[in-house]
């Protein structure tokens, strides 16, 4: 074969290469721009959705006064009102208790992993904590419902287990894995020179954790525990199944209470479609959704703070 063709052949072969290239990169482009904006689009969809079955309620029967400082949740009565105070309290009080309980087990957890454990032993604790995060929120309902509650029964001498105590503890424990892995990437991010040099002006290996590592990277903890609360605030079956599910204003770390979204699991499914009970509901939801929307944005500002520096 000439060398004029071969040569031909050969530069035929590279264009039809660089074509399909260049069309496999378009498309490449184009399935990450989707993905990148997915997050969004869905956020955005879900918002329209929780809005829209709770405009008949905002419009309607929504009256801020009765919403926002009565206990009185009564729906399905003859005079039905519609009440938040009790279910808000609720759930603050025991996404309160959970971050009393995670929030110095997470930092304990993080702090130990990041700068105590070394080798096998610190990417054993990552797993496990990973693994803790993995278990269902449901197992973590059972355990609330089958081994804390007699067991706070037997220890405070109280009628019922099931209440603040057992709901935070548990929602505690469930908040802490996401917490500890964020506080310990927040601690790892601290720069060693910090570290080094604490250790040249004779510092111990704790004045250095409590005097440098820990307020240089006190915006990361922040974002951690912001997310457990987010995480806290959210959580629906494990609450339900641990906090006896009781429309009152907690006194006590022993009193039922109902949560939010307790409520909207339990309510929802036997509620008549289109009726101001059902958008009574949707309405709780905007009020969830625009709340941890507020805290995970928070973190988020915090983290992209600590980035920035």
């Amino acid at each position: 074969m000439p060398a004029e063709s071969t040569s031909a052949a050969s530069h035929m072969t590279d264009l039809d290469y660089r074509g399909r290239s260049w069309y496999v990169d378009r498309a490449v482009s184009a399935l990450v721009f989707v993905g990148g904006i997915s997050a969004v689009v869905f956020i955005l969809g879900i918002f329209v959705f929780i809005t829209s079955g709770g405009l008949g309620f905002l419009f309607g029967g929504f009256e801020p006064g009765e919403f926002f400082s009565s206990q009185a949740w009564r729906p399905t009565s003859n005079n039905p009102t519609y009440g938040a105070l009790a279910l808000i309290a609720g759930t603050a009080s025991v996404t309160g208790l959970a971050m009393l309980v995670s929030v110095p087990f997470s930092l304990g957890a993080a702090i130990f992993i990041a700068e105590f454990a070394t080798g096998r032993t610190r990417e054993a604790l990552k797993v496990l904590v990973e693994l803790l995060a993995a278990i269902p929120s449901v197992v973590w309902g059972f355990i609330g419902l089958s081994i804390m509650n007699p067991l706070i029964i037997d220890i405070f001498d109280v009628p019922v287990g099931l209440g603040v105590l057992n709901s935070g503890i548990i929602l505690g424990l469930m908040a802490a894995p996401i917490m500890t892995t964020i506080a310990e990437d927040a601690l790892k991010a601290v720069p060693d020179t910090y570290r080094e040099a604490a250790e040249a002006m004779g510092a111990t290996k704790w004045q250095i954790i409590w005097k440098v590592v820990l307020p240089a990277g006190k915006n990361g903890l922040m974002a951690a525990v912001l997310l457990g609360v987010g995480r806290g605030f959210g959580e629906t079956m494990a609450v339900l199944m641990a906090s006896g599910h009781a429309v009152n204003i907690p006194t006590s770390v022993f009193d039922s209470v109902s949560a939010l979204t307790a409520t909207i699991a339990a309510e929802l499914g036997e509620t008549p479609v289109g009726s101001q009970h059902y958008e009574a509901l949707f309405t709780l939801g905007i009020l969830l959704f625009v709340v941890t929307f507020i805290i995970n944005l928070t973190a988020d500002l915090v983290v992209r703070g600590v980035r920035t520096k």
